[in-house]
């Protein structure tokens, strides 16, 4: 399984994904789950997956052909799409096809299932985040709900829906994010480090930080103890 969420907000979008793929206990391996697409200047796309590692590995390197093929077109590539709108459509179609076809090869009745976050903006454009579904279709990225997940997200939402809001900055957005993700490594086996961290400052076109946090980043563990007593303390608090 994985986690991956995005927070979409007046300064910009934070997104933040796991690395753990596994298929059984004793089967576990570490795959990166955040693809990156940018024109520096002119647009940055960001795409995280969670779900049949199959499905996203193909649909991921099918996206790279078509972005990297000279005779793409808008209609095809994501990085001569005129809107983010329109990113999310052909990114939507191409999940739906793959999914279909991996689960036609499957046999036993198995299933194949992928679900996407999408963030960037093209200048010129707002910033847009949207979350694409195995069959396609989409939802967005709003004031009245400014953040996104997919994967093992239970544990991890209630923080974001009590500190989160459009007005929220970007360095308390990395920290609100970087907690969720704590509490669901805390809560969930299948979801595991390292963790793969973007900063997309509005209107850059482009990233504006990126970096992965390794099991044992003295700064990670300094915040996951600080919570952990700060939820302590504030339990012992609470009367009943």
């Amino acid at each position: 399984m994985t986690y991956c969420v995005g927070l979409l907000l007046k300064e910009g979008m934070v997104l933040l994904s796991d690395t753990r793929t596994n298929a059984g206990l004793d089967n576990i391996s570490t795959y990166r789950k955040m693809f990156v697409f940018e024109t520096p200047g002119e647009r940055v796309i960001t795409i995280m997956t969670a779900g049949s590692l199959s499905v996203t590995q193909t649909a991921m390197a099918r996206m790279r052909d078509i972005v990297d093929d000279p005779d793409s077109t808008e209609a095809t590539s994501i990085l001569k799409a005129p809107t983010m709108l329109r990113v999310a459509e052909i990114i939507g179609k191409l999940l739906s096809e793959v999914r279909a076809e991996i689960a036609d090869k499957l046999s036993m009745g198995q299933g194949a299932s992928a679900s996407l976050i999408v963030a960037g903006q093209r200048a010129g454009g707002d910033m847009r985040m949207f979350l694409i579904y195995p069959e396609g279709n989409f939802i967005e990225a709003t004031e009245d709900t400014p953040f996104l997940q997919i994967g093992e997200h239970k544990y991890g939402k209630p923080i974001l829906d009590r500190v989160v809001t459009p007005q929220t900055s970007l360095k308390d957005a990395q920290k609100a994010v970087l907690l969720s993700m704590d509490s669901t490594l805390r809560s969930n086996l299948s979801v595991g480090m390292p963790l793969d961290l973007a900063v997309i400052r509005k209107d850059a076109c482009a990233l504006t930080e990126r970096r992965r946090i390794e099991a044992g980043d003295p700064v990670f563990l300094k915040m996951s103890e600080a919570w952990s007593h700060a939820l302590r303390d504030g339990f012992s608090k609470i009367e009943i």
